[in-house]
Parts: C-alpha cells; structure tokens; sequence
C-alpha cells in the first residue's frame, strides 16, 4: 500500500497552513463517527490525510482566494517561495482546482 504524505495533498491545497486546517477538520468529522470516504484500516489522522489527496475532502471555497490579497499581493510566503523558485507558476494558481465533482466540502 503506498504511503501518502503531505506532499500529495499539496497538489490539492497549495499551502500549509491550510492543508493542517483541513485535515484537522476532516479529522474532528472522523472522530465523531463521519463515513470514511477512500477505503483504508489507517488512523483517522492518516485517513483524513487520504481523503485529501483522493480529492475527495476539500474546502467549499477556493483557498486560493483567500491567499492572494486584494491588489494581488500573496498572503503566503511558502507560494511567493514556490513561484519565486519556478515550482509552480502564478497563473496556475488563479483558475479552480482539479478536484472530483463529488468531493466533500468541509468549510
């Protein structure tokens, strides 16, 4: 069984601070008896974790958004380092996420 790590759910939420958010929400939902939505005997930590790189749990707005201020200024440093880098391009971030239309909005 391969091994999921935040690296695969990056591709999904370009940042940090937002990806630990969500899988704690995800995480909470878990705990309290939510149905598990990828098959896995993993932890609830690790299953939420999975369900965000399946791209099946993802935010209900585009983080995106939320990342860049209002003049277009980025609000985060790990992407400002991403796109000074060349890891990912600006104009890549600008458009929605590839995400399965059935995927379980959080927030």
């Amino acid at each position: 069984m391969a091994r999921v790590t935040v690296e695969d759910c990056l591709h999904r939420i370009p940042d940090q601070f937002a990806l630990v958010h969500l899988s704690a929400l995800r995480y909470r939902q878990l705990h309290r008896g939510a149905p598990r939505l990828v098959e896995s005997k993993n932890k609830d930590i690790v299953q939420s974790l999975r369900e965000i790189a399946s791209g099946q749990v993802r935010f209900r707005e585009d983080v995106r958004e939320i990342l860049f201020a209002s003049k277009g200024k980025l609000v985060s440093q790990r992407l400002q380092k991403m796109i000074d880098e060349g890891t990912i391009e600006e104009a890549s971030l600008g458009g929605p996420p590839d995400i399965a239309d059935d995927a379980t909005p959080l927030i």
